[in-house]
């Protein structure tokens, strides 16, 4: 997906804060409606998004004109919201068309290598690709356990998330710092150990929590929906697929064609058009070839990314002038905040860095907060590669690992809850999941800043 930015009309130094409350009455719909009023908002939760949606742009037309309105609506669909959505698109319809057949007993040592192999998954095909090849096998795995929501939540923590540290083409954050020019083996040099340190400490501790629960099973189901038998799989065409979606993304990112397009004010690349145009071919080519039977089997359904396209099209739009007063720096209304990143000699602290850009990818979506700070550190990335080396690992390991903080926080996490609650597994509410991820994650995310930040 393209660099994201907000649309150059929007000057950050001139928005006051209520600009932000539409973006906030989104986040706060997501929160409270399912817990509230589950059932208007299952019906309703894109009339909901849109409502928001259109509470900030009629005020934001009558304030600023047509022109800066359309710009902002411009640069959020085509520049943001479309290749963000079509690679999400390409991903889940790719691998929802892989069948893992046959079923597993969930036991602590099966579940604890499913989520270290989909941890490794993350970084090669994405941690969205990852998170929706594994997630159905999994929860077949242990669908004769009553104690499972544990497993799905820290199926969030390292698949959906964590595991995609590693590669350009693991999480959005670090596939935007690729683009920008951070070298693609800068990343995978430099997460290596904090994902590594990460991965070992959440698989440890998961191993003994599923341990404590599976002794616990004493109600196990006493019919097991899907018994044990041995594993096939099932369009495995759709693995050629999948390299193509890596190819066509990492074509958008080596290939400078030179030549680009403006549509509506928004200059759109011809590599990253072609990109985008790849992607859908395939995504078309895996709904063609691969057999309705795979598809049924896989219980594969269009909600889950109808929901995320519906909710993240709000997102999107609303949280320009959020990330406009952000970009404004000290001359914005968010002034406070971003001093916090800078010492009295203006040189950077990381290990505020390393909070600040991870606290708001857990609400702000990580993909746009990561360039956020990226352009607050330097926005040059030989810069940032060199001698401000600590600083961009501080913003990264922010962006991708602070994702897991919330739902939002990273789209195949709205995702996966989403599966996981149609297959019937009672899912917390969003308060309820944040209970888990700062309970777990926080203490980690301290040692991480001792590790790498203070000394």
């Amino acid at each position: 997906m393209p660099a994201i930015s907000v649309a150059a009309d929007i000057d950050g130094s001139s928005l006051n804060l209520v600009w932000g409350i539409p973006f906030v009455g989104i986040l706060l719909s997501i929160a409270l409606c399912p817990l509230l009023v589950p059932t208007i908002w299952h019906h309703h939760f894109g009339k909901i998004t849109a409502l928001w949606s259109v509470l900030f742009l009629i005020p934001f037309t009558i304030s600023f004109g047509m022109g800066t309105s359309i710009s902002v609506i411009a640069h959020a669909m085509l520049a943001e919201y479309l290749p963000f959505i079509i690679l999400l698109l390409s991903l889940f319809t790719v691998s929802g068309g892989i069948l893992v057949k046959g079923n597993l007993h969930g036991s602590p040592k099966l579940n604890t290598a499913l989520l270290a192999i989909g941890t490794i998954l993350a970084s090669l095909m994405g941690t969205t690709g990852a998170a929706m090849l594994l997630i159905r096998p999994l929860i077949r795995a242990n669908d004769n356990r009553k104690h499972r929501v544990h497993v799905i939540i820290f199926f969030i923590f390292l698949v959906a998330n964590i595991g995609g540290g590693l590669t350009p083409l693991g999480d959005p954050p670090l596939f935007i710092g690729f683009l920008k020019g951070v070298d693609f083996f800068w990343t995978a040099k430099h997460m290596l150990l904090p994902v590594f340190i990460c991965a070992i400490i959440l698989l440890t501790m998961f191993y003994f929590i599923d341990s404590y629960y599976y002794k616990r099973e004493d109600e196990i189901e006493e019919h097991d929906p899907t018994p044990d038998s041995k594993l096939r799989l099932y369009g495995t065409f759709n693995f050629v697929l999948l390299l193509g979606v890596i190819c066509s993304v990492l074509l958008s990112g080596f290939w400078k064609s030179g030549i680009s397009f403006t549509v509506l004010g928004v200059p759109l690349t011809l590599q990253d058009i072609s990109r985008d145009i790849l992607l859908l071919v395939i995504t078309a080519l895996s709904m063609i070839f691969t057999a309705k039977q795979v598809r049924s089997v896989n219980q594969f359904n269009w909600e889950p990314i109808l929901e995320v396209g519906k909710l993240f099209a709000g997102i999107f739009i609303t949280i320009a002038p959020v990330l406009a007063i952000l970009r404004a720096g000290q001359a914005g209304h968010l002034a406070g905040l971003v001093a916090l990143v800078s010492d009295p000699q203006g040189s950077p602290v990381n290990s505020m860095y390393f909070w600040l850009a991870g606290m708001l990818s857990g609400f702000l979506d990580n993909a746009p907060t990561y360039l956020v700070f990226f352009n607050l550190a330097a926005g040059d990335a030989a810069t940032l590669m060199g001698p401000l080396q600590q600083t961009l690992l501080a913003i990264s390991m922010g962006s991708v690992f602070m994702g897991a903080l919330t739902y939002i926080g990273n789209a195949p996490n709205f995702m996966v809850k989403s599966i996981a609650t149609q297959s019937g597994i009672a899912m917390p509410s969003f308060f309820g999941y944040m209970k888990w991820s700062i309970g777990i994650l926080i203490p980690l995310f301290l040692l991480l800043t001792v590790i790498f930040f203070v000394f």
